[in-house]
């Protein structure tokens, strides 16, 4: 046998294995890709038929089970690409000669010895898949996250939520990535209902019954306001004294807001009972 000869039997073994293993593997490959975008579209449609009934508010006004099933769909899509990628691996491998059956002793051996070095994320997958099974908090939620060995609390509305990570974008538009692992608490800014809470300082010397009027005045004027009301879930109210000092008290006025409106409705508030008490010659301490 010349060297022709073994030529052309290596290049028609080469041709039945692309006919057969390699055009299998191409096609898995091509059907791995094409599941990929199709579970992303239906990902991207349910989520879009989520926020269709929020489109004349934004994304911080919406039910606890709008938020869920969000944080759910995202999750449910990362784990089914997850697992099939993990098959179409192995039929490859397969296909390319490659015993994985063989491969499960070492495998094994290796997973152990990688265990060590993955608790952390292992870790980070368990407080996620608790995270959101206890519906702690969805997409479009307002949170303030104490992370292990950080100094500072990352606070913002939650972008996205996956089984290994919690993203933030905070008011001044950064992103913020969060392990879920090293998250030891969370405050949900805007779950069901939210609380604003304006503090107004006067002088101790100040008619506490007039600046208590005045200030039931601003309350029920901003619940008739066709601006606020749709923000305010019932008139705002005046809770009384606060603190108590030699030349100065503070009197607190609250009010129950839509899920992450409590900031707006502050502000407005501050604004118009600051200017109720210049009207009436009331000033405020500093």
């Amino acid at each position: 046998m010349n060297v022709a000869d073994i030529q052309a039997i290596a290049s028609t073994g080469f041709t039945t294995w692309l006919r057969g293993s390699g055009l299998e593997i191409v096609l898995l490959i091509l059907g791995a890709i094409l599941f990929s975008r199709l579970a992303t579209y239906l990902r991207d449609r349910v989520t879009r038929r989520i926020d269709a009934g929020f489109r004349s508010s934004d994304a911080l006004v919406r039910t606890e089970a709008a938020k869920h099933r969000h944080a759910l769909a995202q999750v449910i899509t990362w784990v089914v690409l997850t697992i099939v990628y993990v098959l179409i691996t192995m039929e490859v491998l397969r296909r390319l000669g490659f015993a994985v059956t063989g491969l499960v002793a070492p495998a094994a051996v290796l997973g152990a010895a990688l265990g060590f070095g993955a608790q952390r994320i292992v870790q980070d997958i368990l407080a996620g898949f608790f995270l959101i099974t206890e519906r702690q908090y969805g997409f479009g939620d307002v949170v303030r996250i104490a992370v292990t060995g950080a100094a500072e609390q990352a606070e913002g509305t939650v972008e996205d939520v996956t089984l290994r990570i919690t993203t933030l974008r905070n008011a001044d538009g950064e992103v913020i990535t969060v392990p879920n692992g090293q998250i030891v608490k969370v405050t949900n800014l805007s779950k069901d209902w939210a609380r604003a809470a304006i503090d107004v300082p006067v002088s101790a010397s100040a008619d506490i019954t007039r600046v208590n009027e005045i200030l039931h005045e601003v309350g029920a004027k901003a619940y008739e306001d066709a601006r606020l009301k749709p923000l305010l879930l019932d008139e705002p109210t005046v809770m009384g004294v606060e603190d108590l000092t030699v030349d100065q008290m503070n009197i607190r006025m609250v009010a129950r807001t839509l899920p992450g409106k409590q900031f707006d409705v502050g502000r407005e508030l501050r604004v118009r009972v600051a200017a109720a008490l210049r009207r009436e010659g009331i000033s405020e301490t500093t």
